[in-house]
C-alpha cells in the first residue's frame, strides 16, 4: 500500500510531523484493524492448543463439548 506523505517541517528543516490525506488515513486504520484481527486470532489459537496440550497430560475425567455446552 503506496501512501502520499506531506512531510511538516521547522524553520531548521526538521521534520516535525506527518500528514496524509483522511481517504489514506481510513485505509491505514483499516489496515490495522485487519493485522489486530489477525493477531488475535492467532494469539487465541496458539492458548487453545496449549490447553488441549494440557488436557491431553491431564488424568482423570474430562468434559466432552457437548457436555460442556449443555452446562451453559
Amino acid at each position: 500500500m503506496k501512501i502520499g506523505l506531506q512531510y511538516v517541517n521547522d524553520a531548521n528543516g526538521n521534520t516535525q510531523a506527518v500528514q496524509l490525506s483522511l481517504v489514506e488515513w481510513k485505509k491505514v486504520l483499516n489496515k490495522l484493524k485487519k493485522y489486530e484481527q489477525a493477531l488475535k486470532l492467532k494469539s487465541d489459537l496458539e492458548e487453545a492448543l496449549e490447553q488441549v496440550s494440557v488436557l491431553k497430560n491431564t488424568k482423570g475425567q474430562k468434559q466432552t463439548l457437548n457436555e460442556f455446552l449443555n452446562d451453559l
